[in-house]
């Protein structure tokens, strides 16, 4: 699908001369995986119809099954909602209800539902990782909600990079910002050299919200574990804790299956900056914050982190719960725009255009670009589904890219809660505190 096809909703160094390899063992890793035999599976052809399964059923999985039914009902494009799963029926039962699809309460029996082609994956974030891997390994395509793994569970990333890698199968992360433009017109400016030599980054992420009551309501403050919930399943590599209604439903404010802004948030703002710039793995990381405004959660509500990169490159990433004023320099609901610095000038967005400065003595003008589309979920989705079409492994945020993203966010957050900067060995891919 072409780019004019796309929805326009609104809203002196090359690339090649400042970017070296992260490590000789990580290009290595890269040939391993490429050498693997892809696993078999039902690939959609140009014509055929894409059968979509969810694994996942609450309110953002909601918002994935609207848009993928308006494109297979009102655009009539070859794509179906087919099956659903959840480990709580009654949030399954309203799938079924709402758009007629089989319904499961393991994942594993979807993925062996014939009907199925792709998978989007929208449970928490410990369960992300164990899932991708067991949809490439089925042989499904896999649109998987942020973080692609929970912050404590680095060598499952790997792994996760690995499988999707030797599988063949398509992989797009849920950070949905990548739909829009101003990121790849800003990249194609950054590779030109426009900015010259790149130094500084600068992104964020403020709105407030504790993810309690308000953010993350409890269906049903009586239910208990059985048939119609399956607490084992829900806690699957997690610390096995008794069951607790709050835990269930807004797990989001709990160390054990989420990370506060570092992993929910964060994925949105730092995964354009690492790909306008062509970062790879970091070599240090360090993160500050807490709980300074909500006492209930046990994850942060502010955090705030500074990246080192071995391409000589400072990335720094600042945000809160705590405070939603948004002003000017904001794109989308609490990302802050990001601010690209090179030897020879700066890089940002404002309103709709892309702004340049010069740096002070570069002799280069400040010249402005406008944006041409803004951020969409459904034309995030229809990219998926034209590299599922295409068998094109290269979408707008692949498995590469959020492995790259997600070890940054992984050492901030064991650095922080170790109260100490954390390092990335790229020789071995091992994080070191």
């Amino acid at each position: 699908m072409s780019r004019q096809e796309k929805s326009t909703e609104k809203e002196g160094f090359t690339r090649r001369q400042f970017i070296h390899q992260a490590g000789s063992a990580a290009a290595a890793l890269t040939v391993a995986r490429a050498s693997a035999a892809p696993v078999s599976g039902k690939t959609a052809g140009a014509n055929e119809r894409i059968g979509v399964g969810f694994i996942g059923c609450g309110s953002r999985a909601g918002s994935h099954m609207k848009a993928v039914h308006w494109l297979g009902t009102q655009a009539k494009e070859a794509v179906e909602l087919v099956a659903a799963c959840d480990v709580y029926r009654p949030r399954l039962q309203k799938a079924i209800d709402a758009y007629g699809v089989k319904g499961y309460m393991d994942h594993r029996e979807l993925l062996e539902d014939p009907n199925v082609d792709a998978v989007c994956i929208a449970t928490c974030d410990h369960q992300h990782g164990y899932q991708v891997i067991d949809a490439v390994r089925a042989g499904k395509d896999v649109y998987c909600e942020k973080p692609v793994t929970h912050w404590r569970q680095f060598e499952l990333t790997k792994k996760v990079a690995e499988e999707v890698e030797k599988s063949g199968q398509v992989f797009q992360l849920g950070t949905q910002g990548m739909s829009d433009s101003a990121w790849t017109q800003m990249k194609k400016l950054v590779e030109e050299g426009l900015i010259g030599r790149p130094i500084h980054a600068e992104c964020g992420f403020f709105r407030v919200g504790d993810w309690g009551e308000r953010g993350m309501p409890v269906d049903d403050p009586d239910v208990r574990p059985g048939p119609d919930l399956n607490w084992q399943a829900f806690l699957g590599d997690a610390p096995q804790r008794p069951f607790n209604v709050s835990r269930f439903f807004r797990w989001r404010m709990y160390e054990d299956y989420a990370g506060g802004p570092s992993t929910d948030l964060y994925p949105h703002s730092l995964t354009p900056v690492v790909d306008i710039l062509g970062l790879s793995f970091p070599s240090k990381v360090v993160a500050t914050g807490g709980k300074f405004r909500y006492h209930e959660r046990e994850v942060p509500d502010t955090f705030n982190i500074l990246v080192d990169y071995p391409e000589k490159v400072t990335v720094a990433v600042l945000g809160t719960q705590g405070n939603d004023d948004q002003g000017r320099g904001f794109r989308g609901s609490g990302k802050r725009v990001p601010v690209i610095r090179g030897w020879e000038g700066s890089l940002t967005v404002e309103d709709n255009q892309i702004v340049f400065r010069g740096a002070k003595g570069s002799n280069k003008e400040g010249k402005t670009f406008d944006i041409e589309h803004g951020e969409g979920l459904v034309d995030y989705w229809r990219e998926f589904f034209d590299c599922c079409r295409r068998h094109r492994k290269k979408t707008l945020s692949p498995m590469e890219l959020a492995f790259h993203v997600q070890t940054v966010l992984q050492m901030a957050m064991l650095g922080f809660r170790a109260d100490k900067v954390a390092r990335f060995d790229a020789a071995h891919l091992k994080i070191i505190l």
